[in-house]
């Protein structure tokens, strides 16, 4: 994305008071990692049924929306990774200085939407394998064995690991959905066509619209993003032209796998009038549409990427969402030190002292065997309930807070918002508002009480 501060230039001297500036880095594609990884973790097994299912019901008609929506998230990961390079703190140092509210906020999210994202996780990668491997064992085991490799491949491996198996996943996850975008002899023309803001003729179509644009690609790992980039050893604002570089190639990925995906519903599926189920069940449905079709060895190619796809995403919460757990617990010990509290937590990222952690791991922990008991016992209502709300009110705190801080004294005059950051962070944050009071209505409350 274009410099969105308003500044022509990087001098690379616009950090926070104390922080080692480094000389400008040019933006160069050997340096990208950060961007990779919140693409892999941030496109799930549902964003990609939801493009199906967005395809299948309206052909191209949408595809302008899937675009609108990675320019919305291109925005909100920029200013988060801007924040950790201009001042030198994390996120949450930044969400702690707003009130103690956004501490509240962030710890009924991060415990109640872990405690059930990390059965929804698990079960997403189990589906696939299931489907490959059909008379090895139930799909709860295979959920469980997710599960816990993830747990042991986050113990025991540190960032720079992680960002390799994350980019040979999203390799396969290219390959994959560029290969059944070909396969299916996408209509250029009307795929063109599908770039013009047009909304469909049917019911609900503004909200099917905005749902569409708000589900591509990311949730709370639009926040992780800043910790990723402090995990890679970016630290201070000598590296904002390639985090910006970093961040396009992030959200260029991303528009490839939700663009590809919208091909092969609009040809596969809404040509055929063919319906799948919603969730991650409508890509099980999808593999024997293409066996159908195309032969059992495509329909086991897409089962691969639809495991990597999920996977990624598995691994990428067990890593970005412990790694902002563990600043959490860092700055609220640290809270009563001397001096401004977390001055410098960005580089404590760098180090890896985060990663190596107990708090680190107890989340880790967190995600992965309480939600066992829920692959078992099944979710309960009540909790479902509120996980919708929590995770529908996410990106409108993010997007709020981060106009907050970057408007502010807290962040170095140079790098603060400029009228297209703050428009794009504007549009996200009423996009993202309109979709969460849509889900918090649409919840069943007298059920709940």
């Amino acid at each position: 994305m274009a410099d969105t501060t308003g500044n022509p230039t990087d001098t690379g001297t616009g950090a926070a008071p104390g922080i080692d500036n480094a000389a400008p880095r040019k933006s160069s594609w050997k340096y990208i990692g950060p961007g990779i990884v919140v693409a892999a973790t941030g496109v799930g097994a549902g964003d990609l049924v939801a493009t199906l299912i967005a395809g299948s019901n309206f052909g191209y008609t949408l595809l302008w929306a899937a675009v609108v929506g990675c320019l919305v998230k291109i925005s909100l990961a920029e200013a988060a990774g801007r924040w950790h390079l201009s001042t030198g703190r994390t996120l949450f140092d930044g969400w702690a200085s707003l009130g103690r509210w956004t501490t509240w906020f962030f710890v009924v999210y991060v415990v109640v939407w872990g405690f059930v994202y990390g059965a929804a996780a698990m079960s997403s990668s189990a589906l696939p394998l299931q489907a490959l491997f059909p008379d090895v064992m139930d799909l709860k085991l295979w959920a469980v064995a997710c599960g816990l490799v993830g747990l042991v491949f986050v113990w025991f491996n540190k960032y720079a690991v992680f960002e390799k198996v994350m980019t040979v996943l999203v390799g396969v996850m290219f390959v994959v959905t560029v290969y059944l975008a070909i396969r299916v002899t996408p209509n250029l023309g009307d795929a063109f066509a599908g770039l013009l803001p047009v909304l469909p003729d049917e019911k609900d179509s503004v909200l099917n619209t905005l749902g569409l644009i708000g589900g591509v690609g990311g949730t709370i790992t639009l926040a992780a993003y800043g910790y990723w980039v402090n995990a890679k050893g970016w630290t201070n604002t000598g590296w904002m032209k390639v985090m910006r570089l970093d961040n396009r190639v992030a959200y260029i990925t991303t528009g490839i796998f939700v663009v590809a995906m919208l091909f092969v519903g609009a040809e596969l599926l809404h040509s055929a009038n063919v319906a799948i189920a919603s969730g991650d069940k409508g890509l099980i449905q999808l593999s024997d549409i293409l066996e159908a079709e195309y032969g059992a060895a495509t329909a086991k190619f897409f089962l691969i990427g639809f495991f990597a796809t999920s996977f990624t995403s598995l691994i990428g919460v067990w890593h970005g969402v412990s790694l902002m757990f563990a600043d959490f617990v860092s700055r609220y010990r640290d809270r009563d030190r001397d001096g401004p509290a977390g001055e410098g937590s960005g580089a404590e990222v760098a180090s890896g002292e985060r990663e190596r952690s107990w708090p680190f791991r107890a989340y880790l922990l967190w995600l992965t065997f309480p939600p066992i008991v829920l692959l078992f016992q099944g979710q309960p209502f009540r909790l479902i309930i509120l996980y919708g709300v929590l995770g529908a009110a996410f990106l409108p705190f993010l997007a709020g807070t981060l106009l907050w801080l970057l408007n502010s004294s807290r962040t170095p005059r140079e790098w603060r918002n400029g009228p297209l950051s703050n428009a794009m962070l504007v549009l996200a944050g009423l996009l993202f508002l309109v979709l969460c009071v849509k889900q918090v209505w649409d919840q069943p409350w007298a059920e709940f009480f």
